[in-house]
């Protein structure tokens, strides 16, 4: 008999822990629990250190909801997360995009306590396979989990029309957003991802070997072309562009690094 492996990710260890023993008493199916997203990234590591990858995550939508707040969604999800200890809280939707980009097979299907069209797309933009609602049958869950291992994406009829409706509209930003960072030149393209990757003036001048006067005016190009006024929105445009983050080498480099403030470039 093929099993199936499942993760539960959920905070709630009451609800986790419910949801795992009804789930192993299927008998093609194996279950871990885990209480955060670290928590399941651990998980995850150590299963596929040992060849017994997970085929299916379901994830709590709103993990860690109850305690500090998520990460940024600006940052680079994939590499931030790992480095997390035991007491950082990542959010279902982020996990489900790290998760993705360290283990593409591996499905995952948020868990949500109500139905939510704009949050239900952005996890399927971050790569989720379905989002159900929590006080589903276990017949539904079940059927989800399996169909997910077939390639399929699993919604409720009725959030349907509102998740197609919010993938339109990110793809029409995502299209507005690639026009205007292509009408930068190489070296603002440069400094944009410099920006996108949390580097202020300082560091991005010592990166590409620029003054900070010259690093200062592309900043400032960059904001003007891209119609913006703080590099929180331009690093948010970017993103929707699909602009990664520059390399960084780690070190004491970065313990230097300018930030935002107050909207301005520092």
């Amino acid at each position: 008999m093929v099993r199936i492996r499942v993760l539960v990710v959920d905070d709630h260890r009451i609800f986790a822990e419910s949801l795992a023993a009804a789930l192993a008493a299927e008998p093609d199916v194996e279950v871990a629990a885990a209480g955060s997203g670290p928590a399941a990234l651990r998980c995850l590591e150590r299963a596929a250190a040992e060849g017994r990858r997970f085929d299916v995550m379901l994830v709590d939508a709103d993990l860690g909801a109850a305690g500090a707040v998520p990460p940024p969604r600006a940052a680079p999800v994939a590499r931030a997360v790992p480095e997390t200890g035991g007491g950082a809280v990542v959010d279902g939707i982020s996990l489900v995009s790290g998760v993705r980009s360290l283990q593409p097979a591996l499905r995952s299907v948020v868990l949500a306590q109500k139905d939510d069209a704009r949050r239900a797309a952005l996890a399927l933009q971050a790569g989720a396979s379905g989002w159900v609602a929590k006080d589903c049958s276990l017949q539904r869950l079940l059927a989800v989990i399996r169909g997910v291992l077939r390639d399929e994406t699993h919604l409720a009829p009725a959030l349907l029309t509102g998740v197609l409706r919010e993938m339109t509209a990110a793809r029409k930003h995502r299209t507005e957003s690639e026009r205007l960072v292509e009408s930068l030149t190489p070296r603002e393209q440069e400094v944009l991802r410099c920006m996108v990757a949390g580097l202020g003036r300082k560091a991005v001048a010592e990166r590409l070997f620029l003054s900070p006067h010259t690093v200062r005016t592309h900043m400032q190009n960059v904001l003007g072309k891209l119609g913006v006024h703080s590099t929180l929105a331009a690093v948010a445009l970017a993103r929707r562009a699909g602009v990664g983050p520059a390399e960084l080498d780690p070190g004491p480099a970065l313990a230097g690094d300018v930030v935002e403030r107050g909207g301005q470039l520092a």
